[in-house]
């Protein structure tokens, strides 16, 4: 039995799963996003006047199930959630619960998936990112897409005849319970376990001797090529360490971590990206200010694309951090493509922080944020108080340029005439 707002644990978890590890049919499809919540699919449906992502069979079956849950429920209520430690070792737990055969699908183009039924089989698939956090739109688009391609992964098992189980889940949530009539420790522990997630992995380091001179870290790394291959780089950067980083370039001036990756993606053989970084001294600031000037991708060695970054910079004692960078408009840092082949690609990174120059005792120096002080909502609120402020100086100005009459009509005697010139 569960109860209202139960956080699943790993264990518990383990122990939900069992019956698909007993099956005859042991065919096992991961779908796994970065952001997820049970309310996403209530509150992205069309009961919501949303146009409803979800056309699937699978998410529709959800679908309904909610809402019958919520039609029977005589008050609003907080379902059960899967812990997020449990999410994060999901993938080790089914490993070692079954002698898988995994394959880990990130090219989506699914017409190629061939399953052999005789074996045991763990497909895990990478979706893409809900990459927005500003806008609703974008994440409505974000989930309809993984929809379709939850759709066509398992159309395609069921054209070849395969029985197969789903599951679909995310590693952090993407919605924090707000009620305080439930366990007010819920959200406390909620946001706790997301900000552990957050720093769950050391940041990538390059040395040169015994010295660390490049730290990069990020909880999420993705590109996108011609709008079709998805492209996961986190666990290979930062868990697998499954890349060559020793092109990596570092001096007092210029700083090169060079990212280079065999056979990414299946169709493409190599891929490296280069971030470029340089450290000046500026004379208004009289101070030497670290800059990422540019961030590089070449794929299989021929094709090269560039883009310029306009927005990253600290002090050189300082790192950076941002929320989100990517080649998207809406990101607070923006990798802005310099040639036609850098228009092929989408980037994603998630919680950047980066230094290239001044690394002490092998950690990350004090943040330079890409959120300035000044957002647009602090502007316009100055602006509305100095009209507001403006207005109201103008209207005593006016009140105490009032003046009473000096002269005053004399009902017994003649009419009081005024001169026009006084």
């Amino acid at each position: 039995a569960v109860h209202e707002g139960q956080v699943v644990s790993a264990q518990e978890l383990t122990v939900l799963l069992q019956p698909l590890f007993a099956q005859n049919s042991r065919n096992l499809v991961l779908f796994l996003q970065d952001r997820l919540s049970i309310d996403d699919f209530t509150y992205f449906s069309e009961s919501y006047g949303n146009k409803n992502p979800f056309q699937n069979q699978v998410n529709k079956l959800l679908i309904n199930l909610l809402q019958e849950i919520l039609q029977s429920s005589p008050s609003s209520l907080v379902l059960p959630a899967v812990d997020c430690k449990a999410t994060r070792y999901l993938l080790n737990v089914l490993q070692e619960s079954g002698d898988w055969k995994l394959t880990n699908i990130t090219n989506l183009s699914v017409s190629q998936l061939e399953v052999n039924a005789s074996n045991p089989n763990l497909l895990v698939v990478q979706l893409q990112p809900l990459a927005s956090d500003f806008k609703e739109i974008s994440t409505l688009e974000a989930i309809a897409e993984n929809d379709k391609i939850i759709g066509r992964v398992t159309m395609d098992l069921q054209n070849q005849g395969i029985n197969f189980s789903v599951i679909y889940t995310a590693v952090n949530p993407s919605r924090i319970s707000r009620r305080t009539d439930v366990v007010a420790e819920l959200r406390r522990q909620l946001m706790a376990a997301e900000e552990e997630d957050s720093l769950s992995y050391p940041p990538l380091n390059v040395t040169t001797g015994n010295h660390t001179c490049i730290l990069f870290y990020a909880s999420n790394f993705t590109l996108k090529v011609n709008n079709s291959v998805l492209i996961d780089l986190t666990n290979a950067t930062f868990l697998a360490q499954n890349l060559d980083i020793s092109a990596s370039e570092c001096s007092d001036s210029n700083t090169t971590l060079s990212l280079k990756y065999t056979k990414p993606v299946n169709g493409m053989s190599s891929l490296e990206i280069r971030f470029l970084m340089t450290n000046k001294f500026y004379e208004v600031s009289a101070r030497n200010w670290s800059t990422l000037d540019s961030v590089e991708i070449v794929q299989d060695g021929e094709k090269f694309a560039k883009f310029n970054v306009p927005g990253i910079s600290a002090p050189a004692e300082y790192s950076f951090h941002c929320q989100l960078v990517g080649t998207s408009n809406r990101y607070p840092a923006r990798l802005v493509p310099s040639n036609n082949e850098a228009k092929n690609w989408d980037v994603f990174i998630s919680k950047l922080q980066i230094q290239g120059f001044n690394i002490i005792n092998n950690q990350f120096s004090y943040a330079s944020d890409c959120a300035s002080f000044f957002t647009p909502v602090i502007w316009m609120g100055l602006v509305t108080s100095i009209i507001l402020l403006w207005i109201l100086t103008y209207g005593i100005h006016m009140i105490l340029q009032l003046t009473t009459n000096n002269r005053f009509d004399d009902p017994k005697g003649a009419a009081l005439s005024v001169p026009q010139t006084e």
